[in-house]
């Protein structure tokens, strides 16, 4: 048996359950998850885990992950902890827990969402949305890649966010993932769908952690963890969406996430994404546009030391014309550790009149430390105004001569300028308490 058909088999062997009795499931909406899954596994058993020989692999080795044999994940009891250490004041009324992938009612409390959108899990959905869910649940594009493929033929449970037409939110809806290691390898899979109806407007924060961490990934487990997770998320015409996509993982654990993301006409989509944690973590965010004139805003921090490897793989389908959609993300690496950027924006002859520019900047602090980046553009448009480029730099001894002579010792010198740099990202966060949490694990990990 192959690495992929074991992994295949842990994953459709989760114990999570499909439907929750209490809220009364329709019987298609059973049949449909079924049918997904299956298409899903079909998929899987024809495809082969990535190797350095694929492209888009070609700087990612996942040797490490292949060397353990993952189990699937247990539902767990709530953590000693709770959720205290991870709770964010503006959303202690607005937020879907899942501690191993399972939905937590517990640890959950959305009482201080308006009337006119759902947020819980799939056994809560209403009947009126399990007739629409068809439309949405695994269609988005790229959906037979083969972690997303493994994430679906899964599929027991997911986060739902659904707003309706015309409906505005202006609380942030928090979405925490908890994984909760043991005593073998565990594989942990994560399923988010966000629908933002025609006119409407929403913004959700999407965030990783590793139970009873110290806020900043260093988890004292007994063995690492793998997590798979899939977030679709569909943006209506006229709707805006801003997300938040935050990973601070155990520093041992490995993280796959994709992103992605339909853009409906006139649609406006940001995304702030932030990685901090797992030894080695990847995001593959994905922008499909599916109508003319919309906009889209990327921005991301990846911040790895010790020996991590912080990927992120991104692509922006430009299919329409009047499309605008700006990127910049940032890398901070320390140690030994690697940075990998690779970012996409295709823009071909149907999608005149684009506007789009991408920037990757990464900041070294260290001779070992390394970042592979790879901005591209492929365009086959004429009558476009589009840019890229990627810098790359060290800490300048003149600023820090500068601050040293103002009485700054050396150590909070490098991270002032360390948190200058990240700021810039972090001040985009949807949250004030969140980025006051993100400062703190960069200047935990920039020490």
């Amino acid at each position: 048996m192959s690495y992929l058909d074991e992994l295949l088999k842990q994953a459709v062997a989760s114990p999570a359950p499909v439907v929750n009795p209490q809220y009364g499931i329709a019987p298609p909406i059973a049949a449909l998850l079924q049918q997904v899954r299956d298409n899903a596994a079909t998929w899987v058993r024809e495809l082969a885990m990535p190797t350095r020989k694929d492209e888009e692999w070609r700087v990612t080795d996942l040797s490490g992950l292949q060397a353990l044999t993952f189990q699937a994940a247990p539902p767990e009891a709530i953590p000693a902890t709770g959720v205290a250490p991870f709770e964010l004041p503006e959303m202690l009324d607005s937020r879907l827990v899942f501690v191993n992938g399972c939905y937590s009612s517990e640890l959950s409390n959305v009482s201080g969402l308006p009337e006119g959108i759902f947020v819980g899990n799939l056994g809560q959905l209403p009947e009126l949305l399990q007739t629409d869910l068809p439309k949405y649940l695994g269609n988005v594009e790229g959906n037979k890649e083969v972690f997303t493929s493994l994430n679906t033929a899964g599929l027991m449970d997911a986060a739902v966010v659904w707003i309706a037409k015309d409906v505005a939110v202006d609380k942030p809806i928090h979405l925490l993932f908890m994984a909760v290691p043991g005593d073998q390898p565990r594989l942990v899979q994560s399923r988010c769908l966000v629908v933002a109806e025609r006119g409407s407007r929403c913004t959700a924060i999407e965030e990783y952690v590793v139970a009873d961490d110290d806020s900043c990934g260093n988890f004292k487990g007994n063995a690492p963890y793998f997590t798979n997770a899939v977030t679709e998320i569909w943006v209506a015409e006229n709707a805006q969406v801003t997300h938040a996509k935050i990973q601070r993982e155990s520093t041992s654990s490995f993280h796959i996430g994709k992103s992605a993301i339909a853009q409906a006409k006139d649609s406006n989509y940001s995304c702030t994404a932030v990685s901090t944690g797992g030894l080695l973590s990847r995001h593959n965010l994905e922008v499909y546009q599916q109508g003319e004139g919309t906009y889209t805003t990327l921005n991301g921090l990846a911040i790895a030391a010790g020996k991590q490897v912080s990927d992120t793989h991104s692509a922006i389908v430009l299919n329409h014309p009047h499309g605008t959609s700006k990127q910049l993300h940032k890398c901070i690496i320390d140690d030994a550790a690697q940075g990998i950027f690779n970012g996409k924006v295709f823009v071909p002859k149907p999608a005149q009149l684009t506007d789009a520019s991408q920037l990757n900047r990464t900041l070294l602090l260290s001779p070992k430390a390394r970042v592979d980046t790879k901005p591209q553009l492929e365009i086959t448009a004429d009558n476009v105004k589009c840019s890229h480029g990627a810098t790359i730099s060290q800490l300048e001894e003149d600023e820090l001569f500068y601050l040293r002579s103002r009485g700054l010792d050396p150590v909070m010198s490098r991270n002032l300028l360390i948190d200058g740099f990240a700021g810039e990202i972090l001040q985009e966060l949807p949250s004030g308490a969140l980025q006051t949490k993100i400062s703190r694990c960069v200047a935990c990990k920039s020490i």
